[in-house]
């Protein structure tokens, strides 16, 4: 299989993986939003342990926070991905996956938003019509809800913030996932031995609950490894592109498998969404094309 058709399986299987998460975190209930969350931080630290072990990096991986700079930055992503890992989960579980895919499909402009205003970087005309078309989106979508999407918007905004800072660090997705895991690991241990204490916690209850949320672990690390062999052998554009899916399938399972409510509004909100996408995929396209002439 050649480079890019092996990279185009990676990122296809990465982001249908991460589309189907709406489907895996309700089979976690009766156990709460935090105490799913608790158990996906601490098996996925165990699963990347075993993964740094296996491949004799976790020595130079833990070396990293003997830097105070690199790990304060690690202890506000650990922050802001535990803020993700909360509201998807309870987004999902309590009827608002299409809410949720909203965050994602927003999540492009958020982080065009975060490179003028942070990094002072220039924006061209098709993403200024993106941002545009899209806020009349968010604006229908708001009138819709009687609210601001305050799900989409943490989802994105968290995500996005988790993302730029990564990109400052420059640290491989697994190491710093690890670390992560392993920072606020402290904190979530020890709320699953104070609910297991009180009885109220569900591990060990029951066989099948406690293997999945065992499996919260690989479930979220194993996309991640897809992710990053996709992105070490196709191009920016088509991982752009790519990435789509995920919301895709997320906001299917919403209207189509968990039934939620799709009023002719909320139906109009997304459409203007969508052409705001189209129009910022098309700009990607057209902008690497440019790139690739002048190198040419």
């Amino acid at each position: 299989m050649s480079k890019n058709k092996l990279g185009l399986l990676f990122g296809i299987s990465a982001y249908v993986l991460w589309g189907a998460f709406p489907l895996y975190w309700p089979l976690l209930e009766p156990a709460n939003p935090l105490e799913i969350v608790s158990h996906r931080a601490v098996w996925t630290l165990v699963f990347c342990f075993i993964v740094l072990a296996a491949t004799k990096a976790l020595k130079s991986t833990l070396a990293t926070l003997k830097r105070p700079k690199i790990a304060a930055k690690l202890f506000l992503t650990s922050l802001l991905i535990s803020i993700n890992w909360l509201v998807y989960i309870w987004a999902t579980n309590n009827g608002h996956v299409v809410e949720a895919s909203l965050g994602y499909y927003i999540n492009p402009l958020i982080i065009i938003g975060f490179g003028v205003i942070l990094l002072k970087e220039k924006m061209r005309r098709l993403q200024w019509a993106a941002v545009i078309i899209a806020s009349i989106g968010v604006l229908v979508l708001t009138i819709d809800y009687g609210r601001l999407p305050w799900i989409a918007f943490a989802l994105a905004i968290s995500w996005g913030s988790y993302g730029l800072i990564k990109k400052q660090l420059g640290l491989g997705a697994l190491e710093g996932l690890a670390i992560e895991t392993f920072i606020s690991a402290f904190f979530y241990l020890g709320y699953l031995i104070y609910i297991g204490n009180q009885g109220t916690g569900q591990f060990g209850h029951h066989v099948g609950l406690t293997l999945l949320l065992m499996s919260a672990g690989a479930i979220t690390a194993i996309p991640l490894l897809l992710f990053n062999g996709s992105a070490t052998r196709l191009p920016f554009t088509t991982i752009g592109l790519l990435q789509y899916i995920t919301p895709t399938l997320q906001f299917s399972v919403g209207v189509w498998i968990r039934h939620e409510d799709m009023p002719t509004a909320r139906w109009i909100g997304f459409l203007i969404i969508w052409v705001a996408l189209t129009t910022l995929g098309f700009d990607l396209v057209k902008s690497s094309r440019s790139v690739n002439n002048s190198v040419a």
